[in-house]
Parts: C-alpha cells; sequence; structure tokens
C-alpha cells in the first residue's frame, strides 16, 4: 500500500530511536484511518495482518498506543498549519445581476451572473400602487425604461408595459420589469439572491421568499427597524443591516445577532470589521467603481472581507478562483 504521508518528516518528528518501528506504526495508524474514512475491504483486510503482527510482540502495542498519541499531537498542527495556508471561500455578488452589458434588474442580467459563476445577485425591490413587488433601483422608472413616473405611483399593468431593456441596445428590447417572484423563482436551486430593500413591507418579503423555497438562499439588505420586523416573522432569514459606524454595528450586534453585516466604502474601517468578525458574522463589501478591481478584491480580502459586491462579477469570479477563494 502506497503512503499518503512524508514518512520521513513524521518520524523525525516524532523522535523515535527505532525508526523501523516507527515507520511500521505509523503505517498502521494509517490504516486505522483510512479503514475507518472509507471503509475498504482492502484496508480492513490490511489491517488485520497487521494486528495479527503486532499480537506476537506485546511491548510493540505500548509503543503504538504512544506512537497514537503524538500522531494526534502532529495531526493536530498540520490541521492547524493546513486550514491556515487554505485561503477561506469568498463569496461573489453580482450587483444588479451582470449589467454592464445586459438591462439591470432584469432576467438577462440574472442570467448573465449565473452563467459567470456568481453566488450571489443583488436585486433592489419595490412595491407598486396596487401592492406588487417589482425590481427597481431608483424610485422613479425614467431611467431605465421607456416610461416616466414613480413605482409606488404607478400600477403592475402601468410598469409592465414599460421596456426596461430598449436602453441597454435594440437586442434587448421588449424586456420587461421583473416581479420579485420571477427573480425568486428563475433563482431557485441555482444562485442565492441579495435582495436590497427600497420599499417593501416585512410581511411581504417574508412570505415571497417562503413561497419559493428561497429562505435559506437570500441575504436582506434592510434597515435595523425593518431587520427586526423580518426576524419576528421568520428567525431563519438572515437581514444584513448596514455597519455604518462602531455605535450602530454594536446596536445591530445586541438586537440583531445577524449571520452576514453589510459594508461599503464608507463603513470599512478596522474597528467596525473587527466588532463585526468578534460577533461571528461574515462581512459583505461593496467594491464598485475605483476599488472594482484586483487590488481592491484582494484589499478587501485581506481586511477581512466574506463577500464582495462588485459591477463586474465575471472577472471577480475569475480572479477569487485563481487565487483558491473560490472552487471552480
Amino acid at each position: 500500500m502506497q503512503s499518503t504521508y512524508p514518512w520521513d518528516q513524521v518520524v523525525k518528528f516524532l523522535s523515535f530511536a527505532d525508526r523501523a518501528e516507527a515507520k511500521s506504526s505509523v503505517q498502521l495508524y494509517e490504516i486505522f484511518v483510512l479503514a475507518g474514512k472509507h471503509a475498504k475491504l482492502a484496508n480492513a483486510s490490511l489491517l488485520v495482518r497487521l494486528v495479527m503482527m503486532r499480537l506476537f510482540n506485546p511491548f510493540s502495542w505500548i509503543r503504538f498506543f504512544l506512537l497514537s498519541q503524538r500522531l494526534a499531537i502532529f495531526g493536530l498542527v498540520l490541521c492547524c498549519f493546513c486550514s491556515q495556508a487554505q485561503p477561506r471561500q469568498v463569496v461573489a455578488i453580482a450587483h444588479r445581476g451582470e449589467h454592464l452589458h445586459n438591462p439591470e434588474n432584469t432576467i438577462p442580467a440574472f442570467e448573465e451572473a449565473i452563467r459567470v459563476g456568481a453566488d450571489f445577485f443583488e436585486l433592489d425591490v419595490r412595491t407598486t400602487s396596487d401592492g406588487k413587488l417589482v425590481l427597481s433601483h431608483d424610485s422613479k422608472v425614467d431611467r431605465r425604461t421607456n416610461g416616466h413616473g414613480d413605482v409606488s405611483k404607478m400600477t403592475f399593468d402601468e410598469i409592465r408595459a414599460l421596456d426596461a431593456g430598449i436602453k441597454s441596445g435594440p437586442k434587448f428590447a421588449g424586456t420587461k420589469v421583473p416581479t420579485f417572484d420571477e427573480a425568486l423563482d428563475m433563482a431557485r436551486g441555482r444562485i442565492g439572491i441579495y435582495v436590497d430593500v427600497k420599499q417593501a413591507s416585512a410581511k411581504d418579503l417574508v412570505t415571497h421568499i417562503g413561497d419559493h423555497g428561497m429562505s435559506d438562499h437570500v441575504v436582506i439588505y434592510a434597515g435595523l427597524r425593518l431587520s427586526k420586523e423580518i426576524q419576528a416573522l421568520d428567525p431563519k432569514l438572515k437581514v444584513m443591516p448596514e455597519s455604518d459606524s462602531v455605535e450602530t454595528v454594536k446596536r445591530i450586534i445586541e438586537e440583531l445577532h445577524p449571520k452576514v453585516i453589510a459594508f461599503g466604502s464608507h463603513d470599512w474601517k478596522p474597528e467596525i470589521i473587527k466588532l463585526s468578525k468578534e460577533a461571528h458574522a461574515n462581512v459583505y463589501v461593496d467594491r464598485m467603481g475605483p476599488t472594482d478591481a484586483p487590488a481592491g478584491w484582494q484589499s478587501a480580502i485581506d481586511e477581512g472581507a466574506d463577500g464582495i459586491q462588485t459591477d463586474r462579477p465575471e472577472e471577480l469570479v475569475k480572479y477569487l478562483r485563481e487565487k483558491g477563494y473560490k472552487k471552480p
């Protein structure tokens, strides 16, 4: 059986005088591990043969017991070293989907975010005058559609009649403003959603997310009051308030115990990051504009980011994979 351990280093570490015995005992220990982990017949058979050989020398069991203790210490040290050497995983968040080449907050942008390997796409939720949840970053439809007016003062049918793609090019003509339900439905089983709540009630958000089986696959960016309302309705949902300041993050931690805390450029400060980490919360930071590049991504990671929101998801995903922060 070919060994998978660096035996010479192990034996040197253990400082056994009888190196032959040590190497054989280490091999026996390895078989115990492999047999228990993989339960393969070949390993079990070899284990039996080695154990029978050991029965003819009672002193070897004492040596093996002492060796096992040393190996346990060595394994612990090795595991700690390996865990430190392995980069932690960092999630890539596509801001408004992949919107540099697709109309923002639309199904094509979300599909492209999935294609390039993002872990989440971010979307913005608003409520129409007749109570429907639709996606729009701006309070008005003017910038991204061929219409005019406030989302909150328009009916769903009025918004649905707009073209949300024409301003991104002829090939996107006819693209509709999506509903929150449509985004949840297309994401399920494929990608997570970073929900930026612009104007929506806690009840509507919790109901729609739960109805689509996405409760474990969203993070919800909201203020403290709305976050508390969401938690009261469904404690397992991950609310993600903005850290903002030392005083704010302390209050957030005390009142919400969040699993994730959001950061922008203004609050990405060591003292706030430290408080978040001490509370065992992941930190997701925006990296848009000049910092949305390898140097900015790496500095964010070095300073503790567990997730990065970007306007360049394809490039970020590629970078994270090359550096080992994201699995292929």
